[in-house]
């Protein structure tokens, strides 16, 4: 049994799944979003919380703190300046966990985590993905089967306007023939055909 046992394992040794988690926290304050699996995510917010709070402490202490989870300087640095006057006049819930879709191989649930306020500095927020629902299906089904009609009247009416085009073509050469060979008879530098001697 279980009990009191609040963290997730996830498979690894302690020190593969501290760097992970390391690893995690800094995209995340990186590019204010990030997607992982559903149980990785519940457990990369706890740690995002805990390091935006101390950004917003600001000392020296909290620094060193800071800096044995983040790996860059850059991102710490963006966490005691631009994250901690975001989320000055908030109290918690820095971060927020969206349900996406089911990885393509394993199936495993995924989700994103993103900042709270990463749409307002004018990024895109992230949105929702919406389920796939069981009336969708049937309802395209007759637009899907509308498609190819269509395609076949417009393939159809390509086929008459080619064999219109190879007509005209057809046509305009035998008119061009018939002038070349008029010309060719009526021309002062025509030559006359040999005769053929007639059978007696």
């Amino acid at each position: 049994m279980r009990h009191h046992v609040h963290v997730r394992k996830l498979s690894r040794t302690t020190a593969h799944r501290l760097a992970m988690y390391r690893n995690l926290v800094t995209s995340l304050f990186e590019h204010e979003q990030v997607e992982t699996t559903d149980a990785k995510a519940k457990e990369v917010r706890r740690l995002a919380d805990r390091m935006i709070t101390l950004g917003k402490r600001g000392d020296l202490h909290a620094r060193r703190r800071a800096m044995r989870v983040i790996r860059s300087r850059d991102v710490a640095a963006k966490v005691f300046g631009e994250l901690a006057e975001r989320f000055r006049s908030r109290a918690g819930g820095y971060t927020r966990v969206l349900k996406t879709r089911h990885r393509v191989g394993d199936a495993a649930p995924m989700s994103l985590v993103a900042l709270v306020g990463a749409g307002e500095g004018g990024e895109a927020a992230p949105a929702r993905v919406a389920p796939r629902k069981r009336g969708a299906a049937k309802a395209a089904a007759p637009e899907a089967a509308a498609k190819p009609a269509k395609a076949a009247k417009k393939a159809g009416g390509r086929k008459t306007a080619a064999k219109k085009t190879e007509g005209g073509k057809a046509g305009a050469a035998k008119a061009a023939r018939g002038k070349a060979a008029g010309a060719s008879k009526s021309g002062p530098k025509a030559k006359a055909r040999p005769t053929r001697p007639k059978a007696k």
